[in-house]
């Protein structure tokens, strides 16, 4: 009962893109798991740690990451070109599926998904990300830390 509170979070409050609205949010998961019986006395990590939950920021970045592996690997009805530009360039670092990152003269573009995900998509690591399938992609994210392009922590 527990965990389906949690997790039944709308996803679309996942979509802020503004560094307050993060923290409102997430502010949210730390109250309620405050209350929990036996949780009060322990910090917000330590009580994500014992319930086996990660905070609202990093599941919305393996949304994120996960929505755009389906993209490029046209597991969706999305054009994947509409979206991404695939790095064409053989002698990559990293793993094989790296994007390209327009320039954005501005910060205007610079929350949308398309944008926010890819410096983070190019940063993952090969030894640890299994492209294999979707299932193998989603386990291998749980290993990675993420921390770098978290805020709200």
């Amino acid at each position: 009962m527990l965990v389906l509170c949690l997790n039944s979070i709308p996803q679309y409050a996942l979509l802020t893109i503004y560094k307050q609205d993060i923290h409102l949010i997430e502010r949210v998961q730390r109250r309620f798991t405050k209350r929990l019986p036996g949780c009060s006395d322990f910090h917000y990590k330590d009580r994500l740690v014992l319930l086996n939950l990660h905070s609202l920021e990093l599941r919305r970045l393996h949304l994120d990451l996960i929505w755009c592996y389906k993209i490029i690997f046209g597991l969706t009805c999305t054009d994947p070109s509409a979206l991404f530009e695939v790095r064409q360039a053989i002698a990559t670092r990293g793993h094989p599926y790296k994007l390209f990152k327009p320039q954005c003269t501005g910060n205007v573009r610079s929350p949308f998904f398309t944008q926010s995900v890819i410096n983070v998509w190019n940063d993952l690591p090969t030894d640890i990300v299994n492209f294999s399938s979707l299932d193998c992609f989603r386990r291998s994210l749980l290993n990675i830390n993420f921390s770098d392009y978290l805020v709200a922590i």
